[in-house]
């Protein structure tokens, strides 16, 4: 019978993960196509990109109740919560209707985002 060995086991490195692509950004007009919110439209106010998440002005605004603090005062306060950005759908420039969007690579490498609607480019407003 042969004698017990313990043998050391090798740690698997673990990937880093890649950053999430979002076909919205800051700045962007969007339509809520999917929800409690459906049809309404707004701007984004800030993009999450790890959760895959969009605060649109206006849309899933919820109330928080604040105990008043030291330098705070209490109340009650309204303010937007975030929803999934594939239940948003960016509005098209030239008409204003919701398109979906394409990615454009132009010679210097910069890359421009494209309503498939219109063709226009989409601005970045950062």
């Amino acid at each position: 019978m042969k004698p017990l060995v313990y043998k050391k086991s090798r740690r698997k490195k673990q990937r880093k993960a890649r950053p999430k692509k979002m076909h919205i950004t800051k700045g962007d007009r969007v339509r809520v196509i999917s929800g409690a919110f459906k049809g309404s439209e707004g701007e984004v106010i800030r993009a999450l990109p790890k959760k895959q998440q969009v605060v649109v002005d206006g849309v899933n605004e919820v109330t928080k109740h604040r105990r008043p603090t030291g330098t705070e005062e209490g109340g009650i306060i309204t303010f937007p919560a975030p929803i999934h950005a594939s239940n948003v759908m960016l509005l098209d420039p030239k008409s204003g209707d919701p398109t979906r969007v394409r990615r454009k690579k132009d010679k210097d490498g910069t890359i421009e985002r494209l309503s498939v609607r219109s063709g226009q480019p989409i601005p970045r407003s950062r």
